[in-house]
């Protein structure tokens, strides 16, 4: 039986007006429209691929979700169920408010040692998407499993599972790598992984009866006092929204409009 956590977040839409409170600077969630972050259905995806192929095989294996969140989280962590998943974890505490990477990779690592499936071992593998969309820090996978003491395998493209070991496909500017390390491990995918599958009408109204399981920072052994935006390590002083756009520059073709395309991006220094 393979157990596996998926680490999943709601965030702003990236198609939302997204801009940070007046007071701490931190990212205003109620400004826009949140959803499940994108890339966190790939990651969910690979794991119901994992758990699929091993079903054809006659082995067993459970998928269990893990969100650090306020309460509007939960419509995140239902759309994750509706995609087949069989379970979720929700930590839910305002003393989160604010945290950053490293805070929040270590209230993860809290819960995910005590995270538990049917045959009442911990997870084999952890999957997370690459990087969240609303912080584009890329760093908590790492984080966890310096936190756990496991192996990680990052930035992958391609994923197999098979005989106590993990292996991947890392996609660099300098190529191809392959990467391997023995379970328990913790993985983070691209959106080259997969393409994820929509849920289905059946999948939405079984979601619904799923187990959601709600921790606070006290059932998890977490200090308030080591989270949250004023135990942060970083501290944002200011913030200056982004201009307004401006009219473009229509360039009338009389038989020289690729050179003047040319010049115009050669002074904007995009060429």
């Amino acid at each position: 039986m393979t157990n596996i956590v998926v680490l999943i977040k709601q965030v702003p839409d990236t198609w939302s007006e997204r801009k940070l409170t007046d007071g701490d600077y931190t990212l205003d969630r109620e400004a826009a429209d949140a959803v499940l972050d994108e890339i966190n259905e790939r990651a969910i995806e690979e794991a119901l691929l994992i758990k699929e192929a091993q079903a054809k095989e006659g082995q067993d294996g459970e998928v269990t979700l893990l969100s650090a969140g306020p309460d509007r989280a939960t419509d995140a962590i239902r759309k994750a169920l509706s995609m087949g998943a069989d379970k979720a974890v929700h930590i839910n505490d305002p003393a989160l408010h604010g945290s950053d990477a490293v805070q929040t990779a270590w209230t993860l690592a809290a819960a995910l040692g005590q995270i538990t499936f049917d045959n009442e071992e911990p997870a084999d593998l952890i999957i997370a998407g690459n990087e969240a969309t609303d912080g584009r820090v890329g760093a908590v996978p790492a984080i966890i499993a310096e936190y756990l003491g496991i192996p990680q395998l990052t930035q992958l493209r391609k994923l197999t599972v098979g005989d106590g070991t993990v292996t991947g496909e890392r996609e660099t500017d300098e190529g191809v790598f392959g990467l391997e390390a023995s379970l328990p491990a913790i993985v983070s995918v691209t959106e080259k992984i997969n393409e994820p599958r929509f849920p289905s009408f059946k999948g939405i109204m079984a979601a619904k009866k799923k187990e959601v399981l709600v921790y606070s920072l006290a059932d998890l052994g977490v200090d308030p006092d080591t989270v949250g935006v004023a135990n942060a390590g970083t501290t944002v002083t200011a913030s200056t929204p982004k201009p307004p756009r401006t009219a473009g520059e229509r360039i009338a073709d009389e038989g020289d409009g690729g050179s003047k395309i040319a010049a115009y991006l050669v002074g904007q220094k995009i060429i």
